[in-house]
């Protein structure tokens, strides 16, 4: 099979637990483009955040960001797809966190706004290198958020996210990027949803394409590429939806798997 496109996760998979794409992996990324495979991001960040290390890879497709909630090109002027949350929804999310104090990060226009900065806000910036900004209420907020973000324990959040699909049901996407993530998006905002937009755009089928992830929002991804490639420190169910397995993001899991599939070397 020949593929024509990898789209790579971010955080867990193509970074380092330092946020570094470490040389080799940085290496065959440029002789895979070199050869006519091309390389896009498909992560949960920011597209600010995601734009930087595409110009550290000197990339140039549009990027798959928020979760597939805003696929957009690199200078910003053309937008593909973009899926909001509804200011109805964002608000009962937002009410509801409080009561258990989560961290909460609101994103609109693609900027980090926040009501208070707890330690998990400021972190999560000082990671993505996005500067927070603080409002008074984020529950006045006129406008639709591309995403809510709630921080805090994973067992704390792994029950939250359960007691809002019993009064959100299917009108929000509720999944998790990192144990201590728990995000809201509108219920097509997901990657696999952004990656068929950009296929789309490139005149591409999806069987063509090579996804890599490691976490329980690459899921969506997987469902939408000829070649679902887990990393080894994935969760399991997303080992288990994998048709492929390669090494930890810390070995250069990505590179191995570009050589493997798309150089051909065993």
């Amino acid at each position: 099979m020949t593929y024509k496109l990898v789209a790579l996760d971010l955080d867990g998979t193509l970074l380092t637990k330092e946020g570094q794409v470490l040389p080799r992996t940085k290496e065959v990324i440029g002789r895979i483009r070199e050869q006519g495979t091309e390389v896009t991001l498909c992560t949960g960040r920011m597209f600010r955040s995601a734009f930087s290390i595409a110009e550290e890879l000197k990339l140039t497709l549009p990027l798959i960001t928020y979760n597939g909630g805003l696929v957009m090109s690199l200078d910003g002027r053309e937008i593909l797809y973009q899926r909001s949350l509804s200011v109805r929804h964002a608000r009962r999310i937002i009410e509801e966190a409080r009561k258990h104090s989560f961290a909460i990060n609101y994103y609109y226009e693609d900027r980090l706004l926040v009501e208070e900065i707890k330690e998990q806000n400021r972190l999560y910036a000082q990671w993505t290198g996005v500067p927070l900004e603080t409002v008074a209420d984020l529950t006045a907020l006129p406008f639709e958020p591309i995403k809510v973000l709630l921080m805090g324990e994973p067992e704390q959040l792994n029950a939250f996210g359960e007691e809002c699909r019993q009064f959100l049901g299917d009108e929000v996407y509720i999944t998790k990027s990192w144990s201590t993530y728990l995000e809201f998006m509108h219920p097509e905002a997901t990657k696999g949803r952004g990656l068929a937009a950009l296929a789309r755009y490139l005149g591409i089928e999806t069987n063509s394409i090579v996804g890599m992830g490691d976490s329980y929002n690459d899921l969506e991804m997987f469902s939408h590429v000829g070649l679902a490639v887990a990393m080894g420190n994935a969760h399991q169910a997303v080992k288990e939806a994998a048709d492929y397995v390669t090494g930890t993001n810390e070995e250069n899991g990505v590179a191995q798997a570009l050589e493997k599939f798309i150089l051909g070397k065993n």
